[in-house]
């Protein structure tokens, strides 16, 4: 009797390369995290714009942990007010007056996103 074939008959074989290590994953440079770093530092933001007040970020923050409103990758947050709207799901009113209002503000139009280092 001839046994079942599996899927994985159809594939090569693949050696790890080294010990410990799973494949597809490289050693990182030093080099590549500091020009990531830098990339992040140099965020467009004009020196003469103050930073957002605090209660106005909070309240942002509480819409991107909205689910109600949808996913919010890849798009703004006003594209994500407008969307809702689209939808009919009855985004509040003062987010988008807010967006509107620091619509040149990259803390304010774009979704803060925790990178679990504290900031």
């Amino acid at each position: 009797m001839e046994q079942p074939r599996r899927i994985t008959d159809s594939f090569p074989r693949r050696r790890r390369r080294g010990p410990g290590r799973p494949p597809g994953r490289l050693k990182k440079d030093k080099k590549d995290k500091d020009k990531v770093q830098v990339k992040v530092r140099d965020c467009p933001r004009s020196p003469s714009q103050p930073p957002p007040d605090p209660a106005l970020l909070e309240m942002l923050r509480r819409f991107d942990l909205s689910w109600e409103y949808g996913p919010c990758t890849g798009i703004t947050r006003l594209q994500r007010w407008e969307r809702a709207q689209e939808l009919g799901l009855s985004p509040p009113g003062p987010i988008r007056d807010a967006l509107l209002e620091h619509r040149d503000n990259p803390d304010v139009a774009y979704r803060w996103v925790w990178d679990g280092m504290g900031g």
